[in-house]
């Protein structure tokens, strides 16, 4: 990852977007630095981004160099309030130098959005990665406790049993026992089974499963009154990924399944109204995919 420091932009007040009679809040928490897309992205070299002119300025720098950032979504669904993915979480110890000990006003953006901590009622996480857990908890003296002391968190099976079986290194061991292993103590944690098909979790919510970052990520559907949005996770990174789905991260577990499903994913959205919101995409974040020659681009969304 980079060697640098998250730079210092200033970040633009909550933005949202309503799904017929959802609300979806984009809560900022850092912008990821230059360096973040080479590494994590490697196929986008600044050859392929120059030919794809409707990136910029919003989606790549003008060393053609990708835009990412950190963040989550906070939706308001009957009654509901969800939290969907947590960053990176303030304080904690990463291998990652622009993760480590990292100092954001997220929690303020957050209250901002009218999600103070204890009204949260779920937590959706796509995936367990660094970058999707690090809020779930807040350091109490020496401790780490549950962030969201009210809140229902919610992973797959899938996720739970392939990271419960795998020799992980040492820096996601800590990731676990610092963002993960205190929920689970404190009992917050739910272990969901979800089909090919997908799981409805709420009215008007459901997780899609797109394996491939890792073997149970899910997307989250958002749908209301005819009106959709699907929240990406990391089975999408950035836009550039839409012209070209085969364009995978280095940190996929399966490459291949990331790629079919980022193809299948992108040809179901493709044409229609359904809002696309990424779990990585700068502002303007969200958007429609819209059929380009044998690909696709991203058409912003107010």
């Amino acid at each position: 990852m980079s060697t640098t420091t998250p730079h210092a932009d200033p970040l633009p007040s909550t933005p949202a977007w309503t799904v017929g009679d959802l609300t979806v809040r984009r809560v900022d928490e850092v912008h990821l630095p230059p360096r973040t897309g080479p590494w994590l992205l490697p196929g986008a070299t600044p050859e392929i981004v120059a030919d794809l002119p409707w990136l910029q300025p919003e989606f790549v720098d003008e060393q053609r160099v990708l835009r990412l950032a950190s963040h989550s979504f906070a939706v308001e669904a009957n009654g509901l309030r969800v939290l969907v993915d947590t960053g990176i979480g303030n304080g904690k110890q990463r291998a990652n130098p622009a993760w480590d000990n990292l100092n954001s006003d997220y929690l303020a953006r957050l209250t901002e959005a009218g999600f103070t901590p204890e009204t949260v009622d779920l937590v959706v996480l796509t995936h367990l990665h660094t970058d999707h857990v690090g809020w779930n908890t807040r350091a109490d003296g020496a401790s780490w406790v549950p962030t969201f002391p009210n809140a229902r968190y919610l992973t797959t099976r899938a996720e739970w049993d392939y990271w419960a079986g795998v020799d992980m290194d040492e820096a996601r061991r800590q990731m676990f026992r610092d963002s993960v292993h205190p929920i689970k103590e404190a009992g917050l944690l739910d272990v969901l089974d979800v089909p090919s098909g997908g799981a409805d979790i709420a009215p008007g919510l459901r997780l899609r499963p797109t394996p491939g970052h890792t073997p149970g990520q899910v997307a989250v559907e958002l749908s209301s009154h005819g009106e959709s949005a699907l929240i990406t996770g990391d089975c999408i990174h950035h836009p550039v990924q839409l012209a070209h789905p085969d364009l995978g991260s280095c940190v996929d577990i399966d490459p291949a399944a990331a790629a079919r499903t980022r193809q299948e994913l992108l040809s179901s959205l493709s044409g229609t109204p359904t809002l696309l919101l990424g779990s990585h995409f700068p502002p303007p974040t969200a958007g429609h995919v819209v059929p380009e020659g044998d690909t696709y681009r991203l058409v912003p969304a107010s």
